[in-house]
């Protein structure tokens, strides 16, 4: 689990920052010159070029789901947020804040939808208690420089 095996195996909850809006969408803008003719390129014109990012409550199961019987663990994050444009190949990065409970293993997929709202409602609560709540600013969230980023938060 991105070289954190000691990690339990469980539901956490916390912050995910992505490089897309709130609809789900990135910026596509071309980086054309303002039609004001200004050469510093004011703070309006540096909004429109800079890339959007945006930061979600999320709940994140790491583990085997043993009700699939997966054969790998895996980690899975839910964006506690809905969408109005799939976002596939945006970068996220996830800040981990607390644990919910340890994984389950389920006799039948009602029990496991249960659960998983329950765990939701769990993760909405934490993350409204100002200490959680603070760190949804934390700079990490929406810093998405090239590859050097991956290779430093994967070590």
């Amino acid at each position: 689990v991105g070289g954190h095996s000691e990690l339990e195996s469980g539901v956490y909850f916390g912050w995910a920052g992505l490089n897309v809006d709130e609809h789900g969408k990135g910026n596509d803008q071309s980086s054309s010159s303002s039609s004001s003719g200004e050469e510093d390129g004011g703070e309006e014109e540096k909004k429109k070029k800079e890339k959007p990012k945006s930061v979600w409550p999320m709940v994140m199961s790491i583990g085997w789901n043993p009700f699939y019987k997966n054969t790998v663990r895996s980690v899975e994050v839910h964006i506690l947020h809905t969408f109005a444009h799939d976002f596939y190949g945006a970068r996220m990065n996830l800040l981990v804040c607390g644990f919910v409970r340890p994984e389950y293993d389920y006799v039948d997929k009602t029990g496991l939808i249960e659960d998983i709202r329950a765990d939701m409602a769990v993760a909405r609560r934490s993350l409204e208690r100002q200490a959680y709540a603070g760190l949804r600013g934390d700079a990490y969230l929406v810093q998405f420089e090239g590859g050097e980023h991956e290779a430093e938060v994967a070590t």
